[in-house]
């Protein structure tokens, strides 16, 4: 009996020809839209923090992020589900 284990993984399958061929791959919706809040949320903190923005105009920036991130996800959903039914 060998004390030397077999290390070896079988090959990645390869992805589908149709796939590979169009260099696409599929978003993930909730990824997307949660950076896109993210980066949003990274901007005003820099606007606040370089003093463009006082404190009475942060109330009005806070929602903007979500309402722009949903926006975005819906758009994807939409888009995206009709492209993969063709």
């Amino acid at each position: 009996m060998s004390t030397h284990e077999d290390t070896t993984r079988p090959s990645d399958p390869e992805p589908h020809p149709s796939r590979r061929a169009e260099g696409r791959h599929v978003i993930n919706i909730g990824h997307l839209v949660m950076g896109l809040v993210f980066l949003a949320y990274v901007a005003i903190w820099g606007l606040v923090q370089s003093d463009v923005v006082t404190d009475g105009d942060i109330r009005y920036l806070l929602p903007v992020p979500w309402v722009a991130g949903g926006a975005v996800g819906l758009t994807v959903a939409v888009t995206g589900g009709s492209q993969r039914r063709r």
